[in-house]
């Protein structure tokens, strides 16, 4: 006769082999021979589990356990089936009295592991993968997920560890890669991170989200059209998943595909309606393309799926601000409101009642301190490189903190000017703040103000005793910790004051330095024979508002023999060439009297200025800041609105510095009348274009020594009067 155990390893068999139903067979006859038998029970309860009747396998391992306390595995298997019926305290209490009974099982303390990691108790969890680990270090499972552990907790550096130690074990296993991967891709191990991709791709070849990810992290690199390929891949293989179409759109918008762009966008969020960084990005995309209005429906969307969403915030202001869309007491309400909804209150109360003690001023060097993500071939680079050249070291002691991953030529250049360089991309802004408290800064300045890779939370949480914004944004940053706007008494006048919430701080002179540029092609200008007159403007399609395309279509009007000529990268889209012809069309002016060219190299750039007669400045939101500096180098006029909000007034600063306030209109009327006049005295401008680039070498405007110095003093001055700072003596009596 057979026995209850032979007919229990029989079904035990048929179990595993997946063979349920002849399972469930010898173990029922199992319990007929021996009724209450307790791994028959045991057993039945696993088999219900495999039947998807957890309910009725819980309840017959109970049984078992009641006939048999002792056995740990049941207390275990229970556990089990608690915690995918989702009971995870009972199952955590299951799991660790099978530990109590037998504290060497190294799936004991996984599976305790597993549930802890489950209700987000990422240490305790991290402890029981360690312990199981420690007693089975072959165990692949356990080190995957004490890396899946660290990694919740940004301890990209130990899961990195961890996942290569399960590598080692399982080197074909795709998802080990595609997990290193990211851990690498967090520590900013670029090419690191997409070998890793790749690697997971060829072992598994439809491995979407390696296809979805490898194609971020290429766009990351600047390798566009590979990025593009795999994207699409991943699409084909899922295309229901939002990220491939969200970061396809990236792609796109990088290659100036602005329309293809924003249907990816809408795509992402058609398929996930509450993803905050699609919306945040189609805002992007349609500002780009001059649709303001749903653009800042796109952003405040975001926001309302992500309140405390940084960058939707900064994109919204940066579009306010650029744009002119808001009144100044409207666009300061709603900056203000950035800290509060991107910093929580406790990070700001704390920043209230920072303390620093800093040694006194006399005889040592004062540290300053540069935050940006533009350390690259950018505008506030192009300005900032010649000031940190000037800078007297004799006095200062330089610190920049990169905010981006992007590397070229100017940001070697830029990491050479500085005694202490330190990228900061994927640090916590506690790591940062840890960071420039051990620098002991006495002067922190923001470059960004909010725009991209900026690091303003750095600056609500109070880094530095005086806290500065300055070049490279063109309103308040709102923030009640930031101490000081700098500008100039033409830039920022006293009536303007009222704009910000940092104290504006004027300086002596123009508040920036434009280089001059030796290897410019030569000003070879001579007016046209048949006497058509040559207005541009090179500056990007986001400047040129349409009151700006009004006024100009208004001179054109004023001069017949006046064609327009623009310039910019963004012309390289023609729903952009179309749109830009609709608009002068439906204002009167005829499409031959446009001329529109996409961007080209800096000296083709550069010498297409000889075709301009006078160059215009774009009004109502932000004008010209390079372009103006790259247009008056070349000897060209350029003619400026004065406007009321620092976008506004850029060029009137240059103007000013240069000795050029008569190019400066107070209105509309009067800017028309400056270019018409200019326009009749064709004697006037020869003389101008021979003389203005030496002029402009020698005025304030190329005088980066004497801005350099500006700043040192504005700075020592800043520093002396901190209130926040308690200067004490650590000298020491001999």
């Amino acid at each position: 006769m057979t026995s209850a155990e032979g007919l229990i390893q029989q079904g035990l068999a048929h179990h595993q082999a997946g063979r349920f139903a002849l399972a469930n067979d010898f173990y029922q006859h199992a319990l007929q021979l021996t009724p209450n038998h307790p791994d028959a029970l045991h057993l039945l309860g696993m088999l219900a589990q495999n039947l998807g009747d957890l309910n009725v396998g819980i309840q017959l391992i109970r049984q078992a356990i009641q006939l048999r306390p002792q056995q740990a595995l049941y207390h275990c298997n229970l556990g089990t089936l608690l915690q995918v019926a989702g009971n995870l305290d009972q199952a955590i209490d299951c799991f660790q009295h099978a530990i109590t009974l037998e504290g060497n099982a190294f799936a004991f303390h996984f599976n305790l592991a597993h549930a802890l990691q489950q209700q987000g108790k990422l240490l305790e969890a991290q402890h029981g993968y360690e312990q199981a680990i420690l007693l089975n270090p072959q165990y692949i499972q356990a080190l995957s997920n004490l890396a899946h552990v660290l990694a919740a907790q940004k301890n990209w550096a130990a899961a990195e560890e961890n996942y290569r130690r399960a590598l080692k074990l399982a080197p074909n296993w795709a998802e080990l890669h595609f997990n290193l991967a990211t851990a690498l891709n967090s520590q900013n191990r670029l090419d690191e991170a997409i070998a890793s991709y790749q690697q997971a791709i060829v072992l598994f070849a439809d491995y979407t989200h390696a296809h979805c990810n490898l194609g971020a992290a290429l766009l990351m690199k600047g390798e566009l059209d590979a990025a593009a390929t795999h994207l699409q891949r991943a699409i084909a293989l899922n295309p229901q998943l939002a990220e491939a179409h969200f970061n396809l759109g990236n792609v796109r918008q990088a290659q100036n595909q602005l329309v293809a762009a924003t249907d990816c966008y809408r795509q992402a969020v058609l398929l996930n309606p509450n993803f905050a960084e699609a919306y945040c990005n189609l805002g992007n995309a349609l500002r780009a393309q001059g649709q303001l209005d749903q653009a800042i429906a796109s952003y405040e969307t975001a926001l309302k799926h992500q309140p405390n969403y940084v960058n939707a915030y900064s994109n919204l202001l940066f579009l306010h601000s650029y744009h002119a869309t808001l009144p100044p007491e409207h666009h300061l309400a709603l900056a203000r409101g950035w800290e509060h909804a991107c910093v929580p209150p406790a990070a700001r109360a704390a920043a209230r009642q920072k303390v620093f003690q800093r040694q006194p001023l006399r005889g040592r060097r004062l540290k300053v301190g540069y935050v940006s993500g533009d350390f690259r071939q950018h505008a506030v680079s192009y300005f900032l490189e010649q000031v940190w050249a000037q800078h007297n070291r004799s006095r200062v002691e330089l610190f920049a903190y990169s905010n981006n991953t992007l590397r070229d030529a100017v940001t070697a250049r830029l990491n050479g000017l500085v005694e202490h360089w330190q990228p900061i991309v994927g640090w916590t802004d506690d790591a940062v703040l840890d960071r420039m408290a051990a620098d002991e800064l006495d002067v922190l300045i923001d470059l960004s103000g909010h725009s991209a890779h900026h690091r303003l939370t750095v600056f609500a949480r109070r880094a530095a005793p005086v806290q500065a914004t300055y070049l490279g944004y063109f309103a308040s940053t709102g923030l009640s910790e930031m101490d000081y706007w700098l500008g100039d008494a033409l830039l920022t006048p006293p009536e303007m004051d009222a704009q910000f919430s940092e104290h504006v701080w004027r300086l002596p002179r123009t508040w920036l330095a434009y280089r001059p540029l030796l290897e410019a092609p030569p000003v070879r200008w001579q007016p046209v024979s048949d006497g058509t007159l040559w207005l541009g403007c090179f500056n990007h399609l986001g400047k040129l508002t349409p009151p700006t395309l009004q006024l100009w279509a208004r001179v054109l009007k004023a001069l017949p023999n006046a064609k327009l000529l623009l310039k910019n990268k963004d012309l390289e889209n023609e729903d952009n060439r179309q749109r830009l012809v609709h608009t002068f069309t439906e204002l009167g002016i005829d499409r031959s009297r446009i001329a529109l060219q996409a961007a080209s190299d800096w000296g083709t750039y550069m010498d297409e200025h000889n075709r301009l007669d006078l160059a215009l400045d774009p009004i109502g939101g932000h004008g010209g800041g390079t372009s103006t500096c790259d247009a008056l180098w070349m000897g060209v006029p350029v003619i400026h609105l004065l406007g009321d909000h620092v976008g506004s007034r850029f060029a009137a600063s240059m103007l000013n510095a240069l000795g050029h306030t008569d190019w400066i209109a107070q209105n509309e009327s009067a800017y028309i009348d400056k270019i018409v006049a200019l326009a009749s005295d064709l004697e006037q401008r020869q003389r101008l274009r021979i003389k203005q680039r030496e002029r402009m070498a020698n005025s304030p405007l190329c005088d980066a020594k004497g801005l350099a110095t500006a700043l040192e003093d504005a700075y020592f001055a800043m520093a002396a009067g901190a209130k926040t700072a308690v200067l004490i003596n650590t000298s020491r009596s001999p």
